[in-house]
């Protein structure tokens, strides 16, 4: 292997930074090396919002459940997928956008995750850490409020960056033979594997050195799938033009 696939294979949410701050010419080169990631029919279908303002910072805190590392990284950045850009660029040259359809909605909101993993691989080469905060969508109406997004613009996520103050494990992934299918989808031969990766979770869990919890993966998917996701999320969608015709 080398460096950087040794860096990937060894990823942690880091929630705790040190007060070091990221020099603006290594935030540009991180933010550059998102720009360099695939985007569907060039669409470019991401704004990134640096979040500076420190009452932001705590309002985005607040609604993402009290997660204090927004306020206390060094860098806080919300991606959004944007269709509001490329929609201008339809009233430029005389044409109407056809506005709301699904698969605009999909290639934007993947042109984003694309970005923002971009910038994940190219801050931990730089010893960085990072940690996702899909919780914005806790209420994002007002996340949209902070940052003035205009029609046709969603926060996808937000993204802690700094230098690590902790040291956490690695958390055990699936075993690529459930993950990894041939020609078709096959799920005969899952359960048993499912079932020895369970105890693998279970003891990371009881054993990692915090936020100690007693369940398998399973378990934690049937929570997860079995109880409402943020049922607001369509009607916000909606109102914000993406109507998923």
């Amino acid at each position: 292997m080398n460096t950087t696939i040794d860096s990937l294979i060894a990823h942690r949410s880091i929630r705790k930074f040190t007060e070091q701050k990221i020099d603006n010419d290594l935030l540009d080169q991180l933010i550059l090396a998102g720009q360099a990631a695939a985007s569907s029919s060039f669409l470019q279908g991401v704004t990134i919002i640096r979040v500076t303002d420190r009452n932001k910072r705590k309002q985005f805190s607040k609604l993402a459940g009290g997660q204090s590392q927004i306020i206390s990284a060094p860098e806080f950045l919300v991606f959004c997928a944007d269709l509001n850009r490329s929609t201008r660029c339809c009233y430029k040259h005389g044409t109407s956008p056809t506005e709301g359809f699904t698969e605009q909605f999909i290639i934007a909101t993947v042109d984003t995750a694309l970005y923002a993993q971009n910038v994940v691989v190219a801050a931990e080469s730089q010893d960085l850490g990072i940690c996702y905060i899909g919780a914005i969508r806790n209420d994002p109406t007002l996340a949209t409020n902070l940052l003035n997004l205009p029609q046709n613009v969603y926060p996808v996520f937000g993204l802690c960056i700094g230098y690590p103050a902790e040291n956490p494990e690695v958390k055990p992934r699936l075993p690529l033979s459930v993950i990894v299918k041939e020609n078709v989808y096959d799920s005969n031969d899952e359960e048993e594997q499912i079932d020895s990766y369970d105890e693998i979770i279970r003891k990371y869990y009881a054993e990692r050195s915090g936020n100690n919890k007693s369940h398998s993966w399973s378990e934690q998917m049937s929570g997860l799938l079995s109880s409402q996701a943020r049922p607001h999320m369509r009607a916000f969608l909606m109102s914000q033009g993406f109507e998923m015709k």
